[in-house]
């Protein structure tokens, strides 16, 4: 069990969510005020999507994400940024196998534009493929790929925030590893409930938890009601946690949350089974990125 728990939470992701919920961050002024929100209620990591304002789609525009840091850090806030780097990863083939016009595909090197120009403590790598939903919707990240962003990652200093959906990505995860494309602790997010990785339940994240490379640094997730539940999990075999609004819009059944509100219902949950939330400087020490 883990009492010194880290929270991470993920303002607004690129899903379809801004037509079901109005606290959706969606412009760079509102994705950073959500930021500092978390922050002041006790995320000492913020995992940052950026959308467009005129559609509020998910977007990958490296302007947008400067903008947004630089309102984060103007704010004078102390909070742990972390970029993610799986946008471009959208393949979604018509009926003869070609990329029809919903997709967004780009190499591995141009993912990571906005990283290699900010410059943030943490990015994401998603460390392989998988299907979405029940229709043609894929997030392609061959395993050459993601060796590639993790070396050009590593040589840009930032930590690579290694997520796994699944068991193949945990092996994959592992030999990358052992290969030394992640310096040590390694930090990986164990993500549970997207349709069609591993589901989010004790048994998926305990076995995908113990996969990982010893003493490694990791949180876990769930996504929609299981959220909270999962935040007790994680605590109990030893992980990290995340919340936000990318993964759940709801506080309770029918009331829409705010990124603070999650955190804030996380840190109770922590609290109330013996923990300690740790703060922005312990986790920079905890998770062994730069002072």
């Amino acid at each position: 069990m883990n009492t010194e728990v880290i929270i991470s939470c993920a303002i607004t992701g690129a899903g379809d969510t801004t037509g079901k919920s109005d606290k959706v961050p969606v412009t760079p002024r509102q994705i950073a005020d959500s930021a500092i929100e978390a922050a002041n209620a006790g995320a000492a990591i913020t995992h940052i999507h950026v959308r467009n304002p005129e559609t509020g789609k998910g977007s990958r525009d490296p302007n947008l994400f400067e903008e947004t840091v630089n309102l984060i850090k103007k704010d004078g806030v102390n909070v742990i940024l972390n970029l993610t780097a799986g946008m471009g990863g959208d393949f979604n083939p018509d009926d003869n196998g070609r990329a029809d016009n919903t997709s967004d595909l780009i190499g591995p090197s141009e993912r990571l534009e906005h990283v290699r120009r900010i410059r943030p403590e943490i990015c994401t790598l998603d460390c392989g493929s998988i299907n979405f939903g029940n229709g043609n919707e894929t997030y392609i990240n061959p395993a050459s790929w993601c060796r590639r962003m993790a070396a050009e990652i590593k040589e840009l200093g930032v930590k690579p925030e290694i997520e796994v959906f699944d068991l193949g990505q945990v092996r994959l995860a592992s030999a990358m590893y052992d290969e030394g494309l992640l310096k040590d602790p390694a930090l990986f997010q164990v993500c549970l409930g997207i349709p069609w990785g591993a589901g989010a339940d004790t048994r998926s994240m305990m076995a995908m938890a113990d996969g990982l490379p010893k003493g490694a640094n990791w949180a876990g997730f769930g996504i929609s009601r299981m959220q909270m539940p999962m935040v007790a999990q994680a605590m109990l075999l030893g992980g990290n946690v995340r919340v936000g609004l990318e993964d759940n819009i709801y506080l309770d059944r029918g009331v829409l949350a705010t990124n603070g509100q999650l955190v804030e219902r996380a840190t109770e949950i922590i609290e109330r089974m013996g923990g300690r939330v740790v703060g922005p400087d312990e986790a920079r020490k905890k998770l062994g990125l730069a002072a």
